[in-house]
């Protein structure tokens, strides 16, 4: 059996990321002859050539792209392994929420309240994160959250909708358009976009990097930038700014994910609780299109979780 040890991987990732020798060596804490000697014991043992130490710089042959690709993901799963089996021990058990400040559509406050009245459920333990959820999901520092569609990575998660919202533009309230009753994308083209990390629609602004919520608002208040948001940021906003509909935006999808292997008792519950309330709040024409979207009838509910890769 091709068997590697996770030591072996963590050093040719290091020298894969780093493409140079001294410095993966120094960011692991060991000197470089032993680390280029691990290296071509691990291409032996493959039997292939990782990496080409011709010419001036260190490069990754394709099988080093994917022993790299698949040597991250590993140790993603080793790392996740670890974090859920000590948080399985913990004396105190707590169900870990990743959420966007503001992100919830409304809709915590309800899910918590039904969450809590029902027996047996640990307490949640609220993790407010504006970029990593879904890699907090992957990695076990978390065990539900939720996430945006269709701008975030869901691969490797199931995922059930719960809110599917229009979009509005949020401005400072002397912005030449916050007096209109509605704007499209064309209207947006001379203005600064925020950069949002790992954003999936391959849409690249050249505005500052948004961070978290409050300093996206400050940089909006300061007139450095506007942003594309979904509709329920109106009740989150500041005196000093204020929102409108953006009528040719793609609509955004609020969903509850978690790590598609979970067999947890405690998130089944969460996601169950989590779809009955957002069901209930849903204007019925959006619950119906959800209905049809999940399980292709109307009316229906969903019959299983969903993977999305």
């Amino acid at each position: 059996m091709d068997m590697l040890e996770t030591r072996q991987l963590a050093y040719f990732v290091a020298v894969a990321e780093e493409l140079h020798f001294g410095r993966a060596a120094q960011r692991l804490g060991m000197a470089q002859p032993p680390l280029s000697r691990a290296i071509r014991q691990l291409e032996r043992h493959l039997g292939v050539t990782l990496l080409d130490r011709g010419g001036r710089a260190v490069t990754l042959t394709p099988p080093g792209e994917v022993l790299l690709r698949e040597a991250r993901a590993a140790l993603a799963a080793v790392g996740a392994a670890g974090r859920r089996t000590r948080r399985a021990g913990r004396t105190d058990p707590r169900l870990v929420l990743a959420m966007k400040p503001g992100g919830d559509g409304a809709l915590l406050p309800g899910i918590l309240a039904a969450y809590a009245a029902a027996p047996g459920m640990p307490p949640v333990e609220l993790v407010c994160n504006f970029s990593e959820r879904a890699a907090m999901l992957r990695d076990g520092r978390a065990d539900v959250a939720l996430l945006h569609g269709p701008y975030e990575d869901f691969s490797g998660l199931a995922v059930e909708d719960l809110l599917v919202e229009d979009q509005v533009v949020v401005v400072p309230r002397w912005h030449r358009l916050a007096g209109h009753a509605k704007v499209t994308m064309a209207d947006l083209a001379d203005e600064t976009l925020p950069r949002w990390p790992r954003r999936l629609d391959g849409r690249s602004d050249d505005g500052p990097v948004a961070q978290d919520a409050g300093q996206l608002m400050q940089l909006i208040a300061l007139d450095r930038l506007i942003a594309v948001l979904p509709e329920s940021v109106r009740g989150h906003l500041r005196e000093d700014l204020t929102c409108v509909p953006v009528v040719d935006a793609p609509r955004t999808t609020l969903v509850v994910a978690w790590p598609e292997h979970s067999r947890s008792r405690e998130v089944a519950a969460f996601v169950q609780i989590a779809t009955a309330v957002a069901a209930e709040r849903r204007p019925t024409s959006q619950a119906v299109a959800v209905g049809v979207a999940l399980t292709g009838r109307d009316g229906g509910g969903p019959e299983r979780p969903r993977s999305r890769r």
